[in-house]
């Protein structure tokens, strides 16, 4: 079905990736004990919703009309997402993988889903999983399907017609499936979200994520042929004290500009990454290093920290990411997955659940240390043609300057801030060293007077500030240096309040509402400046501090800040006074959702 021995990329060739957005399910297998962690809500799985609740739907994210979702591909034109969705009800369950198209990564049409359970090697499920384009420009899905025994096992479709550049219909063939099936080495409960395939020594590769006991693996399986493939002696990688590793993600980055690469690239100006979802603390991590192809090894730079106090891609709601490489931008692409966070029977209630977050172009950061991440330029069609400006405005502590002229629950913003001097900076208390960085924003919050900071944006604010989501930035004094946090408190983002009386309300019941931070590597002391960009969007917040170093994305469900009565403030409680050197703020027209292309009005031209 493939062709020939030895199935290699020719020059043209480029392998590109597709996912559906990983999750986690209950899995007991006999006495075992082997378990994930994802609470299947068996009588709401299967509840449709009568009706579709407006109030914190987004405006300018994909989400589809109703129901529960938890990746892409570029193809002859046209951008492919497949993510994991619920067509029966807004929690999770019934998973098919369901499948979207468009032009520019912006304005979506929906299709069917492209694959869902009916084989003996899936009849329990279809997980997530990636693809890799085959020479012969052939897409070839990988997932993940439970067998009627539980059992992980990693399969593949492919398209019924490639001459269809929709790629409306997928088949699973009978025949070399599953491609992938544990040996009994293998915890088979715990096996799955293969990665995209990269051909490396004569060989293809793709990694499939599992764990034993609290050591998270990253198993790597290598093929001539893209049919026969073959465990390696040892794994890609390896962590103890982790647990299960879900939705890894392999790939390569320059160390000399912000251009993609493809999946298969290895010499000596590149460096790698390796990123799994951490299924114990629902956060995703990274590390940076080097890929030795000759021992087929992963070995993470030094300093680049390998555990759950590592590096984050978005230190807030942001889970089950997958990356693509975009060969008509020469670009890398990254988009993650947002839950909801105000309780499953609410979901149930509003009828949808879950978002995608904004794509995300991704790059190495010169100093080798860490990513960069900025939502894709073609957001930007969906700009307001005059922006609101405001420039040289001084804040002194206490002060609150409303940004006014926009539509405050549906905007994106880029603002610079600046100020004379880090000698208030407040000292940075040693406790907080082995403490994660929300624990601290959570202590200093930003109505906690503090030296130079907390200073930033009041988002989805009531015009009395009851309710609102302070995007933050505080500073402090550690040694000769500084250190910079960065916020998204959701803390008093809603007035709404769960029945603490309740004795059945478990935590996936409840309203979520944590103050998200995390810390930003920049020297202050040579500019005293710093940058922030905001997108708001009713009830998501995607704030990027200082070009993309620290991102962290909050769901937020304000009840008063809601639609036109939701109101956007500039803020300082800090002594030392800050200068907003710019402001811009859009208001962000809506895309075009789930529409026919043809029917559409969509700008590619960028």
């Amino acid at each position: 079905m493939m062709g020939g021995k030895n199935l290699r990329p020719s020059m043209a060739t480029t392998l590109l990736h597709v996912t559906a957005f990983c999750v986690v399910v209950a899995t007991i297998i006999g006495n075992s004990g082997v378990q994930g962690s994802h609470k299947v809500y068996r009588e709401l799985q299967s509840v449709p919703a009568d009706k579709v609740i407006e109030t914190h739907r987004t405006g300018y994210h994909f989400q589809p009309p109703k129901h529960w979702i938890n990746g892409p591909m570029y193809f002859n034109g046209l951008y492919h997402l497949f993510y994991q969705y619920n067509p029966k009800g807004s929690v999770w369950g019934n998973i098919v993988w369901a499948h979207s198209v468009s032009k520019d990564l912006i304005n979506w049409e929906a299709l069917e889903p492209a694959i869902e359970a009916s084989k003996p090697f899936d009849i329990k499920g279809c997980w997530s999983g990636s693809a890799t384009i085959l020479p012969g420009n052939k897409p070839f899905i990988q997932y993940t399907g439970i067998d009627k025994d539980e059992r992980q096992l990693q399969d593949f479709a492919v398209p019924k017609n490639l001459s269809d550049p929709y790629l409306r219909e997928w088949v699973k063939p009978d025949q070399g499936n599953p491609f992938i099936d544990p040996d009994p080495s293998v915890n088979a409960s715990a096996f799955r979200d293969p990665t995209t395939a990269w051909f490396v020594n004569g060989e293809w590769h793709t990694v499939v994520g599992s764990k034993k006991d609290m050591l998270g693996i990253a198993y790597l399986y290598t093929s001539k042929d893209f049919k026969k493939w073959v465990k390696a002696k040892e794994p890609l990688h390896s962590v103890q004290g982790t647990g299960m590793w879900e939705c890894p993600d392999f790939y390569p980055v320059s160390q000399t500009g912000d251009r993609g690469l493809d999946t298969s690239a290895v010499d000596k100006s590149v460096k790698h990454v390796f990123k799994v979802s951490l299924d114990l603390t629902r956060f995703e991590y990274y590390t940076i290093g080097v890929y030795d192809t000759d021992k087929e090894k992963y070995i993470p730079d030094e300093g680049s920290v390998d555990s759950w106090a590592g590096i984050r891609y978005d230190y807030g709601n942001f889970y089950a990411s997958k990356s693509f490489f975009d060969y008509k931008k020469h670009r890398r692409i990254l988009w993650g997955w947002a839950n909801e966070s105000d309780g499953k029977t609410r979901d149930v209630n509003k009828g949808w659940a879950g978002i995608q977050l904004i794509p995300r172009k991704v790059w190495l950061d010169p100093n080798g240390k860490q990513l960069l991440q900025w939502p894709v330029e073609e957001l930007e069609t969906l700009r307001s043609a005059r922006p609101v400006t405001l420039s040289s405005k001084v804040l002194k502590q206490g002060q609150n300057i409303e940004v006014e002229g926009i539509t405050a629950a549906q905007a994106d913003v880029e603002v610079s801030f600046s100020f004379q001097s880090l000698d208030k900076a407040e000292p940075f208390d040693p406790k907080w060293a082995d403490l994660p960085a929300q624990d601290v924003c959570h202590e200093k919050g930003s109505t906690v007077p503090g030296g130079v900071g907390p200073f930033g944006l009041l988002t989805l604010a009531s015009e009395k500030l009851e309710e609102l989501t302070p995007v933050m930035f505080r500073v402090f004094k550690k040694g000769d240096n500084h250190v910079v946090l960065f916020c998204s408190d959701a803390t008093s983002s809603t007035l709404t309040k769960d029945d603490e009386k309740s004795s059945n309300l478990t935590r996936d019941e409840m309203m979520y509402k944590p103050s998200f931070a995390g810390y930003v590597d920049v020297d202050l002391s040579k500019t005293k400046k710093i940058a922030l960009r905001s997108l708001i969007d009713h009830s998501v917040v995607e704030s990027f501090a200082e070009g993309g170093k620290t991102v962290i994305s909050s769901r937020v469900y304000p009840t008063l800040a809601v639609g036109p009565k939701a109101h956007l403030f500039l803020f300082n409680n800090g002594t030392e006074e800050v200068t907003v050197d710019k402001l811009t703020a859009w208001d962000m027209a809506k895309p075009v959702m789930n529409v026919p292309l043809e029917k559409a009005s969509i700008n590619t031209e960028l």
